[in-house]
Parts: C-alpha cells; sequence; structure tokens
C-alpha cells in the first residue's frame, strides 16, 4: 500500500510539471504556421521581472553589490554574465530544441517571425543542500516577418522549469537556458 501510494504521488507530481508547461493560445491560431517549414525567432527581454524584483535593473544592481561585497570584481562580471547568456545560452537552446520538435528551420528570410517576449525569470538556486530551479514566463508572439507591427497568434507558456537532472546546476545561467529549451520544445510540439 506504500508503494502505491509512492507511486500515485509521483505520478501527480510529473502531472503537475506536464500543466505547467502547456502552451495556451491567447489569440489567433497557430494554424497559419502548419504549411510552413521555416520561421524567424527574434527574442524581446523589455520590462521583465526577476524572482522578488519588479524589474531586471533593481535584480541586476543588487546582486552586482551583494557579489562585489563578498570578492572585489565578481559582481560586474556576475553582471556582465547574465546580459550574455541570452545570446550565449538562452537563446541557442530554445532554437535547438524548437527546431527538434516542430521539424521546422530558422532562417531570417521566413515569411514569419515569432517573437519570444520574456515576461519574467524566476532564477532559482543551488546551494548543495538546498535547491530551486529556475522557472520562466513567456510570451509567443507570430507576426508577418515584413510586418511585425500585427501579431497573427499569441500563446503563453507559464512556470517553465529549468535545472539539471542531477542537481549540477550551481550557475544560474545553466538552470534559466535548461528553462528555455524546455519551453521550445513544448512550443514546436503544439506547432507540430
Amino acid at each position: 500500500m506504500k508503494r502505491f501510494t509512492a507511486l500515485l504521488l509521483v505520478a501527480c507530481l510529473f502531472g503537475l510539471q506536464t500543466i505547467a508547461q502547456k502552451v495556451k493560445t491567447t489569440s489567433g491560431s497557430d494554424d497559419i504556421l502548419k504549411s510552413e517549414s521555416a520561421i524567424n525567432i527574434e527574442f524581446n527581454y523589455d520590462n521583465i521581472t526577476v524572482g522578488k524584483y519588479k524589474n531586471e535593473q533593481d535584480y541586476i544592481v543588487a546582486k552586482t553589490e551583494e557579489y562585489n561585497k563578498k570578492e572585489a570584481g565578481k559582481g560586474d562580471s556576475w553582471a556582465a554574465s547574465w546580459k550574455n547568456d541570452r545570446e550565449a545560452r538562452y537563446e541557442p537552446k530554445f532554437i535547438e530544441l524548437f527546431k527538434l520538435s516542430s521539424g521546422m528551420s530558422v532562417v531570417t528570410t521566413a515569411k514569419y517571425t515569432m517573437i519570444v517576449k520574456t515576461i519574467s525569470i524566476e532564477p532559482g538556486w543551488n546551494i548543495g543542500i538546498s535547491r530551486k530551479n529556475a522557472e520562466i514566463d513567456l510570451e509567443i508572439w507570430i507576426v508577418e516577418t515584413a510586418n511585425k507591427s500585427s501579431k497573427l497568434a499569441t500563446f503563453t507558456i507559464n512556470n517553465v522549469p529549468g535545472g539539471t537532472a542531477f542537481g549540477y546546476d550551481f550557475d544560474t545561467g545553466l538552470r534559466i537556458s535548461e528553462a528555455y529549451a524546455k519551453a521550445g520544445k513544448s512550443l514546436g510540439k503544439s506547432l507540430k
């Protein structure tokens, strides 16, 4: 009986994680992409919240000061990495898993562009004895590449977790990049 209860609990937890990554259509339809074999992808990080901070700049300032107090220059290095991780880690991971799961290629000359708008980032933590996965909330806009002012479809993906399988994700950038990878995979599957 104890085994059955434990298995039921594990099944429920995996079910909750699947629900948390569900792609929701908020306007338009994904049918517009059904006949397309290629898409352009752009990323937007304007006005995002990070953890308990209402805006990203407040988070960057607080973390930079915190790390610089511990070790001179460490906060400045961290702040540079925080910004650089977008192009170096998050975007490539999202694109890689999106391409694999959707079967679409990513080219700048495609008829449609997908704009991946980050709404919020929870960086999570890993201090060895305690950890919390990163989480991201995204809004996805499908627009014509030639006319990006009109949204043809809008999707949301909320509470996408990011972390590694064995917990060796002490680096914030790694955890967040895994969340982007999962978001790309979920979106690609939903647009297939």
